[in-house]
């Protein structure tokens, strides 16, 4: 994000706004050092109990952040708002990330280790990823595919987000790649797209198998799936499980 950062080494009272970036910092060893997280950073279990909830990604509770005395923030641009990261910057060391490829998930985890002291570990943690995901199978021929995120209104992940980019490797092809970031999408212009799956995501919205039957009657021919969105969405140490993930959906 062309910022420079000057962080104290080693940091010792961090504070993440990012829920994957959070079991990041946990897998790297640096539980006793995590001194405030998200309600939404539900992994590991402990992170909430262990550490002050300073708010949601899109709203901090400044107050509490400002009681936690942090020398390490450690934020995302997409997923934080950027009038409460500039707030914070000027009073605090505030790490951003910015990802929408693999690489790019694999170079803040290298980043995050090095700042945070713990590059060996976190060296180990990419070449596992790496290494699970060069293992994939090549797709024979990847199947059409429209990823929903949201109901009332529908929206879809479409090009330039990090779904987008973990489809392929799933084996399917966005029927949606011609649009950008996460739109909304009309009954009709599912209909249209005819997608030979169609995947229901488990987060943000809470997608269920009740919602099956409602895409199947837009789309009778379509396989219709309720996958986990962490294992789409999350970019930092629970992509050790993602490719596992993936190939198992190709024989759902």
């Amino acid at each position: 994000m062309n910022r420079r950062v000057a962080v104290p080494f080693p940091p010792r009272r961090i504070v993440s706004l990012v829920p994957s970036q959070t079991e990041l910092l946990f897998d790297l060893g640096l539980a006793a050092r995590v001194v405030g997280v998200t309600k939404f950073c539900l992994h590991p279990a402990e992170a909430r109990q262990q550490a002050a909830v300073v708010g949601g990604t899109k709203n901090f509770h400044f107050d509490r952040i400002a009681a936690l005395k942090p020398d390490l923030i450690i934020g995302n641009k997409e997923e934080n708002y950027r009038e409460g990261i500039e707030q914070l910057a000027a009073q605090y060391p505030v790490w951003m990330s910015d990802i929408v490829t693999l690489d790019d998930a694999l170079d803040m985890m290298r980043r995050v280790g090095l700042i945070t002291g713990t590059k060996t570990r976190a060296e180990q943690l990419t070449a596992e990823i790496s290494a699970s995901f060069a293992a994939l199978p090549a797709a024979p021929e990847l199947q059409s595919a429209a990823y929903f995120i949201w109901r009332q209104p529908y929206m879809v992940a479409a090009a330039g987000t990090f779904i987008h980019e973990m489809l392929p490797r799933a084996g399917f092809r966005n029927v949606f790649a011609d649009h950008t970031r996460y739109p909304e999408i009309s009954p009709e212009q599912l209909a249209a797209a005819n997608p030979a799956v169609i995947l229901l995501s488990s987060e943000p919205y809470p997608f269920q198998p009740k919602h099956v039957a409602e895409f199947q009657a837009i789309c009778p021919q379509a396989r219709v799936l309720v996958v986990d969105g962490e294992l789409f969405s999350w970019y930092g140490s629970r992509l050790r499980q993602s490719a596992a993930y993936f190939r198992g959906l190709g024989t759902e």
